[in-house]
């Protein structure tokens, strides 16, 4: 099975601690097993985010890469391919398979305020999920879900604290002591 990590670019404290806080559990959630943000280092986001992960179950991991395109080139230096996220990029669609196939392990990127060409130029695909403008967040999620062909709906976490029991009606959350 391949190993997918994602990479949040030119994450902004105060201005992007939301969206790049829903980016992170959404990798996650849909079978991330770690990101690397960039941008300016946020420790409290990045504890939020473990504590989630902690609280919520499995391996997730965060990490602070101050040179994204570090990250990119160990990344393809050690095998793996890289999925930009864009809207000028082959759709998701359309080229998920391609990804699929190459066996490799995926580094998704995400982009943040402005991307450097030097990404879509180091990318080994640039994906779009629709040719309009929208959010980073729905973009990872739904490329996530085409990559696991719906298989993050079967993921377990390991060792949660919570667990949601899904349910028609009200809210049922199985509270595993064991695991504090």
């Amino acid at each position: 099975m391949m190993n997918v990590n994602v990479l949040r670019l030119d994450h902004r404290i105060g201005r992007d601690t939301r969206i790049t806080t829903h980016v992170c559990l959404t990798s996650r959630a849909f079978g991330a097993s770690k990101i690397y943000l960039s941008g300016e280092e946020d420790h409290k986001l990045m504890e939020n985010v473990r504590d989630t992960a902690d609280r919520w179950g499995g391996n997730f991991e965060i990490e602070y890469a101050k040179n994204y395109m570090g990250v990119i080139n160990k990344w393809k230096d050690n095998g793996g391919k890289v999925v930009h996220l864009t809207m000028y990029g082959s759709q998701a669609h359309e080229i998920v398979s391609e990804v699929q196939e190459s066996g490799a392990d995926i580094l998704i990127v995400v982009g943040g305020a402005k991307v450097p060409g030097k990404v879509y130029k180091s990318a080994d695909w640039n994906v779009s999920v629709t040719t309009q403008p929208h959010s980073e967040v729905s973009s990872l999620a739904v490329f996530q879900h085409l990559l696991m062909e719906g298989k993050e709906f079967d993921l377990e976490f390991e060792n949660p604290v919570f667990e949601v029991i899904p349910t028609a009606h009200g809210k049922n959350v199985n509270i595993h002591d064991e695991n504090r």
